[in-house]
């Protein structure tokens, strides 16, 4: 049985249950309209949620369907309300199982608070937990990590973690940063212009993007040869190697766990490679090999 079947423009695509997808793809590839297409928010496509289709707003008095949740961008909580408020008036679970959505949203210390009280982080995990606990099988999450500081961005990716893994629910990500999929994702889908350029697990769309377009999605890379090659699958040497390529240190550039070392080899090649460590410095003598 197919849980999710999607044909929307040029996009086709079948999503199993307790998959976890993320969406990739410049601002305007189309990103936001598949996921309200999906959820029968926008009119479109044709979209089969455990083989009953979805109906869209132009043939449904009230828009949605109650398997499936989307948190937009710009999602709203009622104004001066406690949180145990705003929550009990939406809760279809019993409650221990609302208590545990809680505690994997890590929101249950919160209960008290009113909802101009919080953080942006907890806002959002808040919206987050009051669609939970509705009960759907299927979430779908637009730029959740949007205006969120590191910290609060942490928190909720551990929580999105915990949500498909705990509560047995399939999602669906979008983020305007890419490289918030990678660790998460089960596969990617890539989209430029409506159309899917290339989708597959993290490792395979990092590794061996199939253009530019999708190599830069996810980070710097170099075009050696026609050959896109990650800046960390180059390596660095002091001394002379085998088949290296001479050049010289541009700059160093320091990132915490890694340092960023631009290279320009005697041939005249431009390249970006991650070392980790300190141990060079601008204007060295370097020897570069690639894969």
């Amino acid at each position: 049985m197919s849980f999710l079947d999607v044909s929307v423009g040029d996009v086709r695509m079948v999503l199993s249950k307790g998959w976890k997808l993320g969406i990739a793809g410049e601002t305007g590839s189309g990103k936001t309209s598949l996921l309200k297409t999906i959820a029968g928010l926008m009119p479109g496509g044709s979209v089969f949620f455990e083989e009953q289709r979805v109906l869209g707003p132009l043939e449904k008095l009230i828009p949605g369907h109650p398997g499936i949740a989307y948190l937009s961008q710009q999602f709203e909580l009622p104004q001066h309300l406690r949180i145990e408020q705003v929550l009990e008036y939406a809760n279809e679970l019993p409650e221990e199982e609302a208590q545990e959505l809680f505690r994997v949203c890590q929101i249950d210390h919160l209960m008290k608070r009113k909802t101009h009280q919080l953080s942006g982080g907890e806002r959002q995990r808040i919206a987050l937990a009051k669609l939970l606990i509705a009960a759907p099988r299927l979430l779908l999450l637009d730029e959740p990590f949007s205006n969120l500081d590191m910290i609060h961005k942490e928190v909720l990716k551990s929580v999105i973690r915990d949500i498909g893994r705990k509560l047995d629910i399939t999602c669906m990500l979008v983020s305007h940063d890419p490289l918030d999929t990678l660790s998460w994702a089960d596969e990617i889908l890539v989209l430029r212009s409506g159309k899917v350029v290339q989708q597959g697990p993290p490792i395979q769309v990092y590794q061996a993007p199939v253009d530019e377009y999708v190599a830069g999605l996810f980070g710097k890379y170099n075009l050696i040869d026609g050959k896109i090659v990650r800046p960390e699958q180059i390596a660095v040497f002091s001394t002379m190697q085998p088949r290296a390529l001479k050049g010289r240190a541009e700059t160093v550039s320091f990132w915490g766990s890694f340092c960023e070392v631009a290279v320009l080899t005697d041939s005249g090649l431009h390249l970006t490679v991650r070392v980790w460590g300190t141990g060079l410095a601008a204007g060295e003598l370097v020897y570069v090999t690639v894969p």
